[in-house]
């Protein structure tokens, strides 16, 4: 067995955002979450779709599935088929896929927009937006909702964010178990 690099550093396996992109970040996922939710179950359904190789979607299907997204289960017994749907875990990245479908739209005239989110009681255009569940304000302002280190944070975790605060135009530290300073002999 050939061990294979992990794709995020060692530093970055705390952080959210790495750590769901390393689930959900790679292009054929994103397609095929996409069609699970507009009710796609079955292999040759994602195949067709997507116009994707079975070997790839083969794999994907099955970190879908080891990941907890998808759950794959038989529906037919002779010969054995199965359909791939989506967990309580996969249904709850919904509102990402709509976030991002948003921004893709929100860059394209609406002419040029090949799909829109729409109320299905009402066939109006809605514009999904990111808010806050408790005071329902947009999140969308990076002045005033900035990230701050968690509970379970690590000494350079808390260092990028110490206490939440940054003054605008301040960067947040780059996560970095490397000195800052120059090693000897010019390399650093």
């Amino acid at each position: 067995m050939v061990a294979v690099a992990s794709r995020i550093r060692l530093e970055d396996r705390e952080c959210p955002l790495s750590t769901t992109v390393e689930h959900v970040g790679e292009w054929w996922t994103l397609l095929i979450l996409h069609d699970a939710f507009d009710g796609y179950t079955r292999f040759d359904q994602f195949q067709e779709n997507l116009g994707i190789s079975s070997s790839m979607l083969t794999a994907r299907l099955k970190s879908l599935v080891a990941d907890g997204l998808l759950e794959r289960r038989p529906y037919q017994t002779n010969p054995v088929r199965h359909e791939y749907v989506l967990t309580e875990l996969g249904r709850s990245l919904r509102p990402v896929i709509v976030a991002l479908a948003a921004w893709g739209n929100s860059r394209l005239a609406p002419q040029d927009r090949s799909m829109i989110l729409v109320d299905a009681n009402s066939g109006e255009e809605v514009e999904p937006v990111v808010v806050d569940a408790r005071t329902g304000r947009r999140l969308d302002d990076s002045d005033t909702f900035v990230f701050t280190a968690g509970p379970a944070a690590s000494s350079a975790m808390r260092d990028r964010y110490p206490n939440g605060s940054r003054r605008r135009g301040e960067r947040p530290r780059r996560l970095s178990t490397a000195p800052a300073t120059a090693q000897p002999g010019g390399r650093g």
